[in-house]
């Protein structure tokens, strides 16, 4: 495949960056520090160019910040479906080579849409986000072993840690507060989602911290985003039962709740989810149903920068 001067590709380890620079033809290989990506997004300032890699979460950090700086387009795509893109164009062997080399291939064929500039204070929340449930599943694991411990010596050191655990995430509670207040447009938008039905602190701060789009979206694109928009699976005269697929499984969870809450309390959702059981629709369908139902009103109302119409 003939890849054209202007499109990049870039396989990202954590210590190294694989580069494939169509302008020049050949790949290439740099330390993921600091030095050596300034040096080389500095050879790209003032040439059209466009870079994709595959998200591999805090490994394309320093990238990524130099690229925006630099005013630099670029993209991130999912690693399965960097992969699937890989298989279909004919990139049957697997190296670090190889692979740039298909990221600026798939950046041609596909043309991704570029990556908008990072919110700093929406970065750092995502990052508080991250920390706290990463607290959170340590509790949960700790509460399991508690209740199957019979030594009182472990019993009381996992107590400890409960308490301690239960402490940090108080703590980062405080922090994701903070963050969010300090913010007008978050503070607004965490309003705004407070008002609807079902929407607590944890869901309101997960759509915020990994979700920043919402507001911007159409309803498909949200439902998709969020992997609550059903899929068909039908072949010939087959027609398969619909499914949801990919997605943000952090942002599905927190909506899953908040779908559990809402189609308990709010009338609303209540009567939307008594009519899907009406229907035949199993509980677990029709709870996803009043996900992707809240998710979609979420939209809306940060489109229209107004609170929940009750």
């Amino acid at each position: 495949m003939i890849i054209h001067p202007g499109f990049v590709g870039i396989d990202v380890s954590k210590p190294m960056l694989d580069v494939f620079d169509a302008a020049i033809g050949r790949s290439e290989c740099i330390d993921n520090t600091s030095a050596p990506i300034a040096a080389l997004v500095a050879r790209w300032r003032s040439k059209d160019v466009f870079v994709l890699f595959e998200a591999t979460g805090s490994y394309d950090r320093l990238l990524r910040d130099a690229l925006t700086e630099a005013g630099i387009r670029f993209a991130r795509v999912n690693p399965a479906r960097a992969r699937d893109f890989a298989r279909s164009a004919g990139f049957l062997a697997k190296t670090d080579a190889i692979d740039a080399r298909m990221l600026a291939a798939m950046a041609q064929c596909l043309a991704p849409e570029p990556q908008a500039a990072a919110n700093p204070v929406r970065e750092q929340l995502a990052r508080a986000h991250k920390r706290r449930d990463q607290l959170v599943y340590a509790r949960q694991k700790e509460r399991t072993r508690r209740s199957e411990c019979v030594d009182p010596d472990i019993a009381a050191d996992i107590d400890d840690h409960l308490d301690w655990l239960d402490h940090k995430i108080v703590a980062w509670d405080r922090e994701i507060d903070r963050l969010i207040q300090q913010s007008e447009e978050l503070a607004q938008a965490a309003r705004r989602l407070r008002s609807m039905p079902g929407f607590g602190p944890v869901a309101t701060t997960t759509l915020l911290a990994l979700m920043p789009e919402l507001g911007t979206l159409s309803p498909k694109a949200a439902a998709a985003i969020a992997g609550l928009a059903p899929f068909n699976i039908d072949s010939g005269q087959f027609r398969g039962s619909r499914r949801i697929k990919g997605g943000r499984k952090r942002v599905r969870d927190a909506l899953y709740m908040a779908a559990l809450a809402a189609a308990r309390c709010n009338s609303r959702f209540r009567a939307f989810y008594r009519s899907l059981r009406a229907a035949g629709k199993p509980a677990k369908v029709a709870i996803i149903a009043v996900a992707r139902k809240l998710l979609i009103t979420a939209n809306a109302i940060l489109r229209d920068k107004s609170a929940y119409q009750r």
